[in-house]
């Protein structure tokens, strides 16, 4: 039992990679920090390296959230107190990285990662929900903010049908939540101002 407490560690130092930053250094882009948002995660990385680096570090961020939470659900043969706090623990790492000085990106991509493993019908619906706010409004950042802000319904509505979950899982779910949209108070504050950029839009 005693073991399981470095299961949020290990989580946590897997959430502080900073893939983004380390696959733009790779393709001779320099230090991602530098242009753009300055954000270390899909979207700038995207927009300042490429697709193909832009879906490399989604697929990296979101992965290891998921291989976070994966270890602790073997690791614990499927106890969910571990395995939310390793969700926790994870999203935490990316967005406060000890590679990072404690900085790092705003962890949507890790955010939707971890909650794969625990309900993964949650995160389609906020999926899709980040597709038709984006088809509308064009802010990639207005979409992940809604996306999150709607995880903790969808969480309680497809987690355990016509059951409630457990209240450290709906906890763990609105802490992680309130972590990632706490990261977006500058983009919300543009999007209100109109100096949010737009996808597609010429900077």
């Amino acid at each position: 039992m005693k073991a399981y407490w470095s299961i949020p560690v290990i989580a946590y130092l897997l959430g502080s990679i900073p893939f983004g930053l380390i696959i733009v250094k790779a393709t001779g882009g320099g230090d991602i920090r530098a242009v753009g948002s300055g954000n270390i995660g899909a979207a700038n990385v995207t927009r300042n390296a490429g697709p193909i680096a832009g879906l490399l570090t989604l697929f990296f961020d979101a992965g290891k959230g998921y291989l976070a939470v994966w270890i602790a659900e073997r690791w614990t043969h499927g106890n969910w107190r571990w395995m939310i706090a390793a969700a926790v623990a994870a999203v935490t790492g990316h967005i406060f990285s000890v590679w990072l000085k404690f900085k790092g990106g705003k962890g949507v991509a890790t955010a939707f990662g971890v909650f794969l493993p625990i309900c993964p019908e949650a995160v389609a619906c906020a999926g899709i929900f980040w597709v038709i706010v984006v088809a509308f409004w064009r802010y990639s950042s207005l979409g992940s903010i809604m996306a999150l802000a709607t995880l903790p319904l969808w969480v309680y509505r497809f987690y355990a049908p016509h059951h409630a979950p457990p209240e450290y899982l709906l906890l763990g779910t609105i802490l992680i939540s309130l972590l990632v949209l706490s990261r977006h108070r500058e983009n919300l504050r543009r999007i209100i101002t109109g100096e949010e950029h737009k996808l597609g839009a010429k900077r």
